[in-house]
């Protein structure tokens, strides 16, 4: 069995099917984005050491935006790229015994003032190795991510009332380091279509399983009157709630969540329903974010980047073509620019009559 063959056998048994309907046949990536586009972001947030600049957040560096900048330069068909970006991220933040990396690296000394992982970022390195080293043919790729979808699998997924959950990091979620309120999860971190790759890579670890919590948790997380879920996330009761220490917001990782959720194929409503009902019109007004205790806006987010991914969900519910004004990359920041971008790349191999 060749290696597409494999991941799409891994995603058919992910999702429960026999036969292989087009939305569960994973993503190609390669070539998804045009050079001239890819270039004008690396440009814009991508060092000449391979560092992926978070210019709204103090210029510091994250393993998610490593992780990120992967996929992209992997659908920018740009292998030097690529190969920067790992460098830094293999030289400068997989810097923990347990294999995984650290979450944040600052230009300020010490660089690394902190040590703990970020789940999501690990996962992002690894698929995105996974998928290019599958796509160039560099086994050295998929070598370093079956190791770190390794780590990750040993450290990250716990058991907890039964079920896989996905710590957001090593430290500070678990019942013992937050008895009251612990474990305490983001469901913006289960990237979903990294999974079927990661059980490949990894097969002691029960992705399949952690990603059917994943869709169980993010069907049972729907507070409030919006029915959206907050982004930090209790377990510690029956029910899951708005975790305590944190504002009880649908806020900006949680945005996340119905573009992971199109990028694996799940675009059914039982998914999709409640963002799509929080952000119709969006796509023009931009996204809010939603207080899910008080149902109150407590921001409304402009930049193109974020009315894209309304448009992206409007797209793939009802075939709107993607409004004139966002048809053009135009990047602001790091994060609505890096959002814009993975929307763009699935829409030009899934869905290119919007564009």
């Amino acid at each position: 069995m060749n290696a597409a063959a494999f991941i799409l056998a891994a995603c058919m048994a992910l999702f429960g099917v026999s036969a292989a309907p087009a939305e569960t046949v994973p993503l190609r990536i390669q070539g998804t984005i045009s050079p001239a586009v890819w270039q004008a972001y690396a440009a814009r947030f991508v060092d000449v050491s391979g560092r992926v600049i978070d210019d709204a957040n103090g210029s510091i560096s994250h393993s998610e935006g490593q992780g990120y900048g992967l996929l992209l330069a992997l659908a920018g068909d740009d292998r030097a790229s690529f190969e920067r970006i790992w460098s830094f991220t293999q030289t400068q933040m997989l810097l923990r015994s347990d294999g995984l990396s650290v979450w944040m690296w600052r230009p300020g000394n010490p660089h690394v003032p902190d040590i703990n992982n970020a789940s999501d970022g690990d996962i992002l390195i690894a698929y995105a190795l996974a998928m290019a080293g599958r796509a160039w043919e560099i086994p050295r790729y998929t070598a370093a991510a079956a190791m770190l979808a390794d780590a990750v699998g040993k450290t990250s997924v716990v058991e907890h009332d039964g079920n896989l959950i996905l710590l957001p990091g090593v430290t500070g979620f678990t019942v013992q380091d937050r008895p009251e309120d612990g474990p305490v999860i983001n469901l913006s971190y289960w990237v979903f279509e990294a999974l079927p790759v990661l059980q490949q890579l990894a097969p002691q670890t029960d992705w399949q399983r952690l990603a059917k919590s994943g869709l169980d948790l993010t069907a049972a997380s729907r507070f409030g009157e919006s029915k959206l879920p907050s982004e930090w996330i209790s377990l510690h009761a029956a029910a899951p709630k708005p975790a305590a220490g944190f504002d009880p917001l649908f806020g900006y990782n949680a945005i996340r969540i119905p573009l992971y959720l199109i990028r694996a194929g799940l675009t059914d409503k039982t998914w999709l329903g409640p963002f799509e009902a929080a952000w119709r019109g969006a796509q023009m007004r931009g996204l809010p974010l939603i207080n899910v205790e008080t149902n109150q806006t407590a921001a409304t987010l402009s930049e193109p980047g974020y009315r894209m991914l309304a448009a992206l969900l409007a797209c793939v519910d009802e075939g709107t073509p993607i409004p004139a004004d966002l048809r053009l990359f135009s990047p602001t920041h790091y994060y609505p620019a890096t959002l814009y971008l993975l929307a763009v790349s699935y829409l030009a191999e899934r869905q290119p009559k919007c564009l």
